[in-house]
């Protein structure tokens, strides 16, 4: 077994900017998430992410299960386009709210989604 750095925490996560649904002119698919994630930025790139689980994570009012934090699981697809950006499909619609707002004040507010190290079964 390799012996890792004393002291130091490995990360086995990175984030990604949830952009919105996928759609055409006129249409909207709310069940395909369309998401930028962080260092990814060539079609080549996605994959290494393909088939692997996802966690839209939020906070709610009210604890269950002893916590107010919640998550909504889903798996990356395939690539959107040339620029890094994937299609990925959650176990329910992630909600509107979860989307990137472009705000007046300030540069970007993002929503994050946590990618795991673990390929999907």
């Amino acid at each position: 077994m390799v012996k890792g750095r004393q002291g130091e925490r490995v990360r086995l996560y990175t984030r990604g900017t949830i952009l919105g649904y996928k759609r055409s002119k006129s249409n909207q698919y709310p069940n395909t998430s369309l998401i930028q994630i962080e260092g990814v930025n060539t079609k080549e790139e996605v994959g290494w992410y393909q088939g692997k689980r996802m966690a839209y994570i939020y906070k709610a009012k009210v604890k269950r299960n002893g916590s107010h934090y919640r998550c909504i699981w889903g798996k990356v697809t395939r690539p959107h386009g040339n620029t890094g950006i994937v299609r990925a499909k959650f176990k329910s619609n992630l909600p509107p709210k979860s989307m990137v707002k472009i705000h007046p004040d300030m540069d970007l507010l993002a929503a994050f989604c946590v990618f795991s190290g673990v390929k999907s079964v």
